[in-house]
This record gives structure tokens, C-alpha cells and sequence, in this order.
């Protein structure tokens, strides 16, 4: 079954508040020493109830309690209250929380019935002429934004099959050219002006077949 959520007001019943309070106070106990223990966090805690005889509860005890309250007097006051929060601040940090979820939320809703409208008008069920400028202009700038997205796909297939096209057309021209190795000598290399290459012994030289006519089989048969 689930949990009643609780409303975060003063609790107008003595008996309700004292109850809550005692109940409220042996949980926050236990929060603050499963932190302090699993976290190895020097923490303290100090809970006064106005109205009760009784004086402030400090856990663990007042020694580690001043011990740590020492410790935070002694940090620049930048430091002290740079995490501190008060009733205020929170409800303010709550609010603002909620104002942006509730904008966010407002924001999808307009986005969904944009597209709904545009789902209608692209069926002929909705015309617009019965519909306001304010949906009108809303309209137009989903269908602007949509044809953007379209446009960058585009050029996005556009781009990777120029890439794939050129890589293809490299690999045919490097298939294409046929390399051969002859043996020479000194004088047919002058007389050809063609030269050795780095790795080749020096009564051989590599010739493209297909560029260099001299090695065409009318003038020098390679068999």
C-alpha cells in the first residue's frame, strides 16, 4: 500500500505535533549517524523542542558536538554558510525546481498538439483556416525545423557517399596500374632517361607498363 503523502504545514493538534516530532527526530538520528558511520563524516546534531522542559538533545554527544561546531567556526565565513540552507532558501530552491519541471513539461504538451495539428492538416481532417496565428506560427516552425533535420540527413548521405565513391575510384586506379621489374643496364637506362628506384638492385628498374610506351611489347618484349 502506498505511503499518504504527508502536507508540509504546522501541524495545528498538540498530540499530532508531539507525536510527529518524536517519530521525525528518531529517524533524523538515524540518518545523521548511518552518514557519519558509512561515510566516515564528522557530523553532529542538535534538535531544541520549544515547549518541552527538557533541555536540546545534541548527538552523538555536547564534547563531539562542540568538537565539530569549533571546526566550523574556525573555516572563513564564505565557507561556513556556502552550503548552509535555511526554510527559506529550500522552499525557494523547491520552487524553482518545480517552476522548471512545470516549463519543461508545458513545452512537450506544445510540442505534442504542434504535431497533432500538423498529423491533421497533412490528413486533410483540419484546415487553417479555423486555426490562430499562435498555431499557425507554431506550425511553421516545426515544419521549418523538420525540413532542417531532412536537409542535414541529406547531407549527411550526400558526404559519406562522395567518401565512399572516392575511395572506390582510388582503389580501381590502384588496381589499374601494373608494375613490372626488368633487368637493365647503365646504358639503357641513360638512353630510356629512366632511373633506379630505393630497394631495387641497380640491373633493374620498376617502370609503370602503362605510362612508360618504351616497355610496350612492340619495342622491348618483356618474354
Amino acid at each position: 500500500m502506498a505511503r499518504k503523502k504527508v502536507k508540509l504545514e504546522w501541524i495545528a493538534n498538540d498530540a499530532a505535533r508531539k507525536a510527529t516530532f518524536k517519530k521525525r527526530k528518531k529517524g533524523l538520528v538515524k540518518k545523521v549517524s548511518e552518514l557519519s558511520t558509512l561515510c566516515d563524516v564528522k557530523a553532529c546534531m542538535i534538535v531544541y523542542a520549544p515547549g518541552e522542559a527538557q533541555a536540546a538533545e545534541v548527538w552523538p554527544s555536547a564534547p563531539d558536538a562542540m568538537r565539530v561546531l569549533s571546526r566550523l567556526k574556525r573555516l572563513p565565513e564564505t565557507e561556513q554558510s556556502k552550503k548552509m540552507m535555511n526554510q527559506e532558501k529550500l522552499m525557494q530552491q523547491r520552487f524553482r525546481k518545480l517552476q522548471e519541471q512545470f516549463q519543461r513539461h508545458e513545452k512537450e504538451n506544445h510540442d505534442l498538439e504542434t504535431a497533432l495539428l500538423m498529423q491533421q492538416c497533412l490528413e486533410g481532417r483540419r484546415g487553417l483556416h479555423d486555426v490562430g496565428m499562435e498555431e499557425v506560427s507554431a506550425l511553421a516552425w516545426m515544419t521549418e525545423a523538420k525540413i532542417g533535420k531532412v536537409r542535414e540527413r541529406m547531407e549527411e548521405e550526400e558526404a559519406r557517399n562522395a567518401s565512399a565513391t572516392a575511395a572506390a575510384a582510388a582503389a580501381e586506379e590502384r588496381k589499374g596500374k601494373e608494375v613490372v621489374v626488368v633487368p637493365t643496364h647503365d646504358w639503357f637506362a641513360e638512353a630510356m632517361d629512366i632511373g633506379g628506384y630505393e630497394g631495387v638492385p641497380a640491373d633493374h628498374v620498376i617502370v609503370d607498363s602503362k605510362i612508360n610506351s618504351w616497355l610496350n611489347s612492340s619495342y622491348y618484349p618483356l618474354n
